[in-house]
């Protein structure tokens, strides 16, 4: 397992550009933006990793700005935890084994969603791809992620 990005979620980008990059020193690694979902993902690193972070081997923040205005409120803003995997499947396996909820379960042989007991979103991302396999292509999402 390796870690990979804290997310959180912001109101006014240029704002938190300006706290993180120019008060705080982070680095702009990359960003995406999407039309579809309305939104924009832009990944900080410490300037030391930098060069890693742009090869997505450093750990990353990622700040979200959602397009649509939202209030957040209840720790809304603080996002998730990412860890990428070797085997999504066997990982939400094991954690399944231990009572774990599957949130968003790996339907598509990459990314699922799941909980600590503390409710903290955890992501986990599969090393690579791979192809949907059941029961988990088939299975609904539970809850919250």
């Amino acid at each position: 397992m390796r870690y990979l990005h804290t997310m959180v979620r912001v109101r006014d980008l240029d704002a938190s550009m300006r706290f993180y990059c120019e008060g705080l020193g982070l680095v702009e690694a990359y960003r995406m933006e999407s039309e579809k979902g309305r939104f924009t993902l832009v990944y900080l690193s410490a300037p030391e990793d930098a060069e890693a972070a742009k090869a997505r081997k450093a750990p990353l923040l990622e700040l979200t700005y959602n397009w649509d205005d939202e209030e957040y409120q209840g720790g809304r803003n603080f996002g998730h935890l990412a860890y990428q995997v070797e085997d999504i499947y066997a990982a939400c396996q094991h954690l399944m084994d231990m009572g774990v909820t599957i949130n968003r379960p790996p339907r598509d042989g990459h990314m699922a969603f799941v909980r600590s007991p503390d409710g903290i979103s955890i992501e986990l991302l599969q090393n690579g791809h791979l192809e949907p396999a059941e029961p988990w292509a088939s299975m609904p999402n539970t809850g919250a992620w």
